[in-house]
């Protein structure tokens, strides 16, 4: 059974750096892209992220360029985002995903994903 589980999320002061872990199981990971999005309520699911297969490409949205990192850690069973110089705006609930295909390009585009976290609240606040 796939499942991705987010963590790391929590109260983060503004101008801080928030660092989040997507931890897999149930595939090998460096297969299938990894996505990270995020969402306030009433409004649309936000693509933040995202690394292909065997880490190939990355997308970054351009409303965090600049300011956003995504890794594999060696161990390939997660993927991390850093998001540095945190705003209030950027509180929401943060997900990962991944495709149902193996070996695929990462998009920050929910319906290319088919796994989801469960999502993580995180707080920008002092």
């Amino acid at each position: 059974q796939i499942q991705l589980v987010e963590s790391g999320g929590d109260l983060v002061q503004p101008g801080g750096t928030l660092k989040l872990s997507c931890t897999a199981s149930g595939f090998t990971p460096e297969h299938y892209a990894i996505g990270w999005f995020r969402q306030v309520p009433g409004k649309e699911r936000e693509g933040l992220a995202c690394v292909s297969s065997a880490d190939t490409t990355t997308y970054f949205e351009d409303s965090v360029k600049g300011r956003v990192a995504i890794s594999r850690d060696p161990s390939q069973t997660t993927v991390h985002l850093e998001l540095n110089n945190l705003k209030p705006e950027d509180t929401a609930v943060y997900y990962c995903a991944a495709p149902r295909e193996l070996w695929t390009l990462c998009r920050l585009w929910p319906r290319w994903y088919y796994y989801w976290g469960q999502g993580i609240q995180v707080t920008v606040s002092s």
